[in-house]
């Protein structure tokens, strides 16, 4: 069967099992754009100003993407205000935890403490190296909210270990958690190449949301170990869903000026966009 690759958003808008998947493969459609921006800053004010200057080009805002735990001046405002940008420029708000720990302290994490995670962001991710506890912890807090999880099943950064054994084992956790487990953060459609999909075809599993880090259009690298690729060939050439780009969009640091966070936006998403048209026409 055709890759799921070949689907549209819209399509598989009307059709994934997991009810954010569904919310988000609908907004990417109705917005033209497959661009999550991923702000990491440390402030409440440069979060909030970078967010509504690219919200009406992207259909998800990443949290340490928003990472909450970076930001020095963290209050219930600033989770007011994410939600208010949020209903305003139609995007999902990803809070990038990268849980890792047993269920039941997972569990805590994302529905208690300072941040209450699960109350205000429509995604989180988390590591599979604790096992499948770390999912039923999750969802026994998330479900219930209509929320969903991606699991790491790659990164981006050179010399990481989430490779071979680990990704397919990833993928077999997600297949055994088809009600919470949207997609992962991976750098290609590892739920159909041979060596992790775990002996399902392509096109006969079940639909995974692939979100993807390290996208750079001038840079192929930060000199820290982040690799970089272009929006063609993370969308049109591994046939990734979302591309998640940073420091591309607002510069680094407390962000550049307003007008040129929109117009790398703009950039970024009009790259996405045509590698996506390009994918599903092919």
């Amino acid at each position: 069967m055709p890759s799921v690759a070949t689907k549209s958003y819209k399509s598989r808008a009307a059709s994934h099992p997991v009810a954010v998947a569904r919310d988000l493969l609908a907004c990417m459609d109705r917005k033209s754009t497959n661009l999550c921006v991923s702000v990491d800053v440390p402030t409440k004010k440069s979060l909030l100003r970078i967010v509504d200057a690219a919200g009406p080009y992207i259909c998800c805002v990443k949290g340490k993407k928003t990472h909450i735990d970076i930001v020095s001046d963290f209050d219930d405002d600033l989770v007011a205000q994410l939600q208010a940008l949020s209903k305003k420029h139609d995007f999902l708000i990803w809070e990038d935890r990268k849980f890792a720990d047993i269920g039941n302290t997972v569990k805590l994490q994302y529905s208690s403490g300072v941040y209450k995670i699960a109350s205000w962001a429509h995604i989180t991710n988390a590591h599979p190296i604790p096992g499948s506890g770390i999912v039923t912890g999750l969802a026994s807090v998330g479900l219930p909210l209509g929320r969903g999880l991606l699991l790491m099943a790659e990164m981006s950064s050179a010399g990481n270990l989430a490779t071979g054994a680990y990704t397919a084992a990833t993928v077999a956790m997600a297949r055994e958690n088809p009600d919470f487990v949207m997609g992962f953060v991976a750098m290609k459609r590892v739920d159909e190449r041979d060596e992790t999909s775990g002996g399902v075809a392509e096109g006969e599993g079940r639909d995974f949301v692939i979100m993807t880090p390290g996208v750079g259009l001038d840079t192929k690298g930060d000199g820290m170990g982040q690799q970089y690729r272009t929006p063609d060939e993370v969308i049109r050439e591994s046939g990734c869903d979302v591309q998640i780009v940073g420091r591309g969009i607002y510069g680094g640091g407390d962000g550049v000026e307003d007008a040129k966070i929109v117009e790398n936006a703009i950039r970024y998403r009009e790259a996405g966009w045509n590698a996506y048209l390009e994918r599903v026409k092919a």
